[in-house]
């Protein structure tokens, strides 16, 4: 009796399994406004994934390699000072290893990756208009549904004061999720600008997508500005020199770095030079980069004194670390100033989990990242709108990187489910592909044809 109940669990499931990655694009549709109906739906995808590719992955070495690393987590969270709040630590990283193994096995083709950007950006849009009319209207909202089902909070002014912060808890966070969102739009907004170059005979209708991801972009990397969120500005600046290098624009290129350039001379060249660049620069932008715009900042909040901290915290236990959510409280004890993590993911999960896991963390990751840029580089059956989509999300993943060695992302929801379902979409793409070319498809197929859910 039970074993034909589980039959008909598992039947059902499996017909669930060709709208498993509908379900999915729906999901993170939904994320940004809405976490716990996201997480609730990418948590099925996940199962009915898990259950119909079970035997794919658990024959991954990578895969085998995150197991590893969870085992070392909790080894690290059995030997923690602060048990509890280091196993409730763990929730910001084993769920989403799960939702990697799962979805790197669901996402296989540069179609699904191309899907997963365009929703990303389109979920986006609602959260860029809250979040100027949150700065420029006042606008403000406290509106709770069934606790977490729907909390949006919106401060009027921002958060802190005068930074677009949306729905985020603060600006800071809301920059780094525009700033990944961003690079996905550019990357996105170069590919339809070419094939309208190459269809520019076309009637209006096909120009509607290429006028979205205009209207997106402008309005996104407005929004950006306005977060004063230095690091999703270097992000946005990087994304854009890094696509114009890859496009061959060295006009674009030039460009760019004299304007980045003539920020950077006015925030901290000698007086003279600066006081020149400043009369084109406007203050907004060189005053919060050397920090003129918030004068006598506490030591406690620099960066460089988090960082030492945080490094010999990890030298005193290099091996399990202090445990999950540590940093916070010994921050606090010697330098009498509430901080949430050390802003550096290195760095944090060196001192509160030990050396061995943090290099296997990044050690993983780096793994990705190298294969997909082996991809992007060596294999011969991509064609070139391909590699453009590919090259967008590898750009995202060093954006991430790049991010969170100034800063942390993993304890926001959305941003951090975000970022492992890119790291997902760039692995399950390589494992596709396959870098020694046993490919399962002939080079001239349609994308339809390889496409297989």
């Amino acid at each position: 009796m039970l074993g034909a109940s589980l039959n008909k669990v598992f039947d059902y499931f499996k017909s669930r399994w060709q709208s498993a990655w509908n379900y999915s694009l729906w999901a993170l549709l939904i994320f940004p406004l809405s976490p716990l109906v996201g997480a609730v739906t990418i948590g099925f995808v996940s199962l009915i994934t898990w259950l119909k590719q079970s035997h794919k992955i658990s024959r991954r070495p990578l895969n085998w390699g995150f197991a590893l690393l969870s085992i070392l987590l909790l080894i690290s969270a059995g030997f923690a000072n602060g048990k509890t709040l280091a196993f409730l630590g763990l929730f910001n990283l084993l769920p989403f290893f799960l939702l990697f193994v799962a979805h790197s096995a669901l996402i296989q083709t540069f179609t699904q990756l191309r899907q997963m950007a365009w929703v990303l950006v389109i979920g986006s849009m609602p959260l860029l208009i809250i979040g100027l009319g949150q700065l420029f209207l006042g606008w403000s909202l406290n509106l709770e549904i069934l606790w977490v089902v729907l909390n949006w909070i919106i401060v009027p002014g921002g958060n802190p004061p005068g930074r677009i912060a949306s729905l985020f808890l603060h600006a800071n966070t809301f920059g780094a999720y525009l700033a990944i969102i961003f690079t996905l739009n550019l990357g996105l907004w170069i590919e339809n600008y070419q094939q309208l170059r190459i269809k520019n005979k076309q009637s209006f209708p096909p120009h509607l997508p290429f006028l979205f991801l205009t209207v997106a972009m402008i309005t996104n990397f407005i929004t950006l500005i306005f977060t004063n969120s230095r690091n999703g500005w270097a992000i946005a600046i990087f994304a854009c020199l890094a696509y114009a290098l890859y496009q061959g624009w060295r006009i674009l290129v030039g460009g760019v770095a004299a304007i980045v350039s003539s920020v950077l001379l006015a925030a901290f060249a000698p007086s003279p030079v600066a006081q020149f660049f400043r009369q084109y620069v406007p203050t907004f932008f060189w005053a919060r980069l050397n920090d003129d715009m918030y004068p006598d900042r506490p030591v406690a909040l620099m960066r460089k004194t988090q960082w030492q901290f945080a490094w010999s915290l990890a030298q005193e236990h290099p091996w399990t670390g202090w445990g999950l959510h540590s940093f916070s409280t010994f921050y606090k004890a010697q330098m009498h100033t509430s901080l949430g993590h050390p802003h550096n993911l290195f760095l944090m999960l060196s001192a509160e989990t030990g050396f061995p896991c943090a290099i296997l963390f990044f050690g993983l990751l780096a793994w990705i990242l190298i294969r997909g840029i082996q991809l992007l580089r060596k294999s011969k059956y991509i064609n070139k709108e391909d590699r453009l989509i590919l090259f967008s999300y590898l750009l995202a993943f060093v954006g991430w990187v790049l991010l969170n060695t100034v800063d942390i992302t993993i304890f926001d929801f959305r941003l951090n489910a975000f970022s492992w379902l890119i790291f997902a979409a760039i692995c399950g793409v390589v494992y596709r592909y396959n870098l020694h070319n046993r490919l399962t498809f002939h080079p001239n197929e349609s994308e339809n044809d390889k496409q297989q859910l």
